[in-house]
C-alpha cells in the first residue's frame, strides 16, 4: 500500500486536513497527518526549536516507514524541502502546497522589532505595536505566538531555502493558490525554476489553504500525482 505523509502549516493541526485525507484514503492509500510539535497544548515545546530540530523529528517519525509520498503546506513545505535533500531515498515524491521557504518580508520582524522596542517608554507603546504588525506586517502568524513558539517563528523564518532549492532531485508536484497572499505565486514560479524534477499546477480561484477551500480539487491532483 502506498503511503502519503502530509506535514501541516503553521499554527494548523491534522484535523485541519481531514477532507483531503478522507478522499485520498478511498483510493486504498495510507495517509499519515502528524501534528507537528508547538502547536497544541500537549506538544508544547521547552525550548526554542530551529528548522533542522522539526527536520530532525520529521526523521524519527519516519524512521520506521517505507518509502513515501511527502507533501508539506505553508511552514510543513519548509521542513519537507530540508527533508527531501537530506534524506531523497526515503521518498517516493514530493508535493508542496504553497510552501514556504522563500525569505520574504516577514523577516522585518526580526529585523525592526528591536528597533521598534526603543519606543516602549512611549504612551500608548502596546497600542501602536500592534498596530505596526497588523499593517506593516501583515498576516504574520507571529502575533498568535508566545514563548518559545515567537523564537521558534524567528530562527524560521530568518532561513532562506531558496539557495538549496536546486538540490532536490526527487520528483516534486508544487500546488498553488491562484489567489494566495500568504506565499505569493511568484514563490511557486522560482520553486518551479529551481527544482529540476517539479511540475507546477496553478489552483484556480484558490487562497493559501486549498485544503480548506476545496479538498476535493486538492486531493484529486494529489492522486494523480501518486498514481
Amino acid at each position: 500500500m502506498k503511503t502519503l505523509i502530509i506535514l501541516h502549516g503553521w499554527q494548523s493541526s491534522r484535523g485541519k486536513w481531514e477532507g483531503v485525507k478522507k478522499e485520498i484514503e478511498r483510493e486504498e492509500i495510507r495517509v499519515l497527518v502528524p501534528d507537528l510539535p508547538g502547536f497544541r497544548k500537549e506538544t508544547k515545546l521547552n525550548r526554542a526549536w530551529n528548522l533542522d530540530n522539526y527536520m530532525d523529528w520529521f526523521k524519527d517519525f519516519s524512521r520506521d516507514k517505507e518509502k513515501f509520498f511527502l507533501l508539506g503546506h505553508s511552514f510543513g513545505g519548509r521542513v519537507s524541502i530540508k527533508f527531501a535533500i537530506k534524506y531523497p531515498e526515503k521518498l517516493k515524491g514530493l508535493i508542496l502546497v504553497s510552501a514556504a521557504g522563500i525569505k520574504s518580508k516577514k523577516k522585518l520582524i526580526s529585523e525592526l522589532s528591536p528597533t521598534f522596542k526603543k519606543f516602549s517608554f512611549l504612551p500608548g507603546y502596546s497600542f501602536l505595536r500592534k498596530l505596526f504588525y497588523k499593517f506593516i506586517i501583515r498576516k504574520t502568524d507571529y502575533l498568535y505566538v508566545d514563548g518559545a513558539m515567537k523564537e521558534t517563528f524567528k530562527k524560521v523564518i530568518e532561513e532562506d531555502l531558496t539557495p538549496i532549492l536546486s538540490r532536490i532531485k526527487v520528483n516534486t508536484l508544487i500546488l498553488w493558490g491562484q489567489k494566495d497572499k500568504i506565499t505569493p505565486l511568484s514563490d511557486a514560479h522560482l520553486m518551479k525554476e529551481e527544482i529540476r524534477e517539479s511540475k507546477l499546477e496553478v489552483l484556480e480561484g484558490l487562497g493559501h489553504t486549498p485544503h480548506l477551500e476545496n479538498p476535493d480539487i486538492l486531493a484529486k491532483k494529489i492522486l494523480d500525482f501518486i498514481k
